[in-house]
């Protein structure tokens, strides 16, 4: 079950929350502020999170800039919710990552459709394998939980290598569509990189491991 976070302080629309998402057959939790919000994201992290923006303590704005700092909820599709109908506050929002604005009051049935929306979105340009998960759209990637600072280069092999888990990628497939152009026969490079991804793999304790298939290339497993 697709989990959402809602941060909303009226009882009320709490209660239409979790209603209207229970009906859709998707989990919610709804917390009145910023401090039981950020309490709740070091124990677990939802699929989705709807932020209102008028709340006591912390704005909505200022909850999505911090949310937005961390490489953990960074790629988490958030949508704001507001009262205010002014061109100004959407675009703010927007401006600051949000990925899409929902006026008060709304609909149950365009509630879900916006929901449902952005977890398709999410899941189509999200690649995962054990425990590394990658956001294509976000350009992101962690394993064990963890942030992974990878060149665009070491990027883009783990993405193609996690796309094609536990297969046999040739040395020559993987040079063509990694580098493609830029590839002129020498292969060294791609050591170069499979070591480097092996080390930061290591040190985020990953139980991922890049094999190498002698005489033929690699494998993710």
């Amino acid at each position: 079950m697709k989990t959402v976070f809602v941060v909303e302080d009226e009882k009320s629309i709490q209660e239409l929350y979790q209603a209207a998402l229970g009906s859709a057959s998707i989990g919610c939790r709804c917390y009145n502020d910023a401090d039981e919000f950020f309490c709740a994201l070091k124990i677990d992290l939802p699929d989705l999170i709807i932020l209102d923006i008028m709340l006591i303590g912390m704005s909505g704005y200022e909850i999505l800039a911090e949310l937005k700092k961390n490489a953990l909820t960074a790629n988490i599709p958030v949508i704001m919710v507001s009262a205010k109908n002014e061109e100004i506050a959407v675009v703010k929002g927007l401006d600051l990552g949000a990925d899409d604005y929902i006026k008060k009051p709304f609909g149950v049935m365009e509630l879900i459709a916006r929901i449902n929306a952005k977890l398709k979105n999410k899941q189509n340009n999200k690649f995962s394998y054990k425990d590394i998960v990658i956001d294509d759209e976000k350009h992101v990637a962690e394993a064990n939980g963890r942030p992974l600072f990878l060149t665009l280069k070491e990027y883009n092999l783990l993405l193609y290598l996690a796309k094609n888990a536990e297969k046999v990628i040739s040395r020559e497939r993987l040079l063509e569509n990694v580098w493609g152009s830029e590839y002129y026969g020498e292969t060294r490079t791609l050591d170069i990189h499979i070591a480097q991804l092996r080390k930061k793999l290591a040190e985020a304790n990953s139980v991922i491991a890049i094999v190498t298939v002698r005489g033929v290339g690699y494998s993710i497993k």
